[in-house]
């Protein structure tokens, strides 16, 4: 997650310079990894942002306030997917699986609910996994909040 920001940096911003609270490659990294997880529109990228903790939330560089890292709301993430170039996105998203994938052409990204596996607020734990199509190397497993 935190190198995830970096490839959304060469992308042109189509907001308005006036009363940007987020900056678009938080917004952007942040939309990416929900629909790594499963979320389907912008309302669920949202919810998905809204149960980050405040530790990945800090590593997506979230706006720090009051105390507190906030995530973009439901219409800036639908303002920001609606506008923004799609072959910017391409590019960027390109990269980072170039960067990742090694000698892989591609990577499987999966995500499983864990039975019998329950943390604190009694909710089933989900572990996201990458996994390289040729290699067959596990480049990374995370516990991810829950979609919805």
């Amino acid at each position: 997650m935190r190198t995830l920001p970096a490839f959304f940096s060469d992308i042109p911003d189509p907001r308005r310079a006036q009363g940007r609270r987020h900056p678009l490659p938080v917004v952007m990294a942040i939309a990416a990894a929900a629909v790594l997880c499963g979320a389907r529109g912008y309302k669920a990228i949202s919810a998905w942002a809204q149960d980050l903790g405040q530790k990945a939330r800090a590593r997506f560089r979230c706006r720090y306030r009051n105390g507190c890292y906030g995530v973009p709301s439901r219409t800036i993430f639908r303002d920001v997917l609606i506008r923004v170039q799609p072959h910017f996105l391409d590019q960027a998203l390109q990269g980072w699986n170039a960067q990742y994938a090694s000698e892989d052409e591609g990577l499987a990204i999966d995500g499983k609910t864990m039975c019998n596996a329950i943390d604190e607020q009694g909710r089933q734990s989900h572990i996201l996994g990458t996994v390289g199509h040729e290699s067959k190397i596990c480049h990374t497993q995370k516990k991810s909040p829950l979609c919805p």
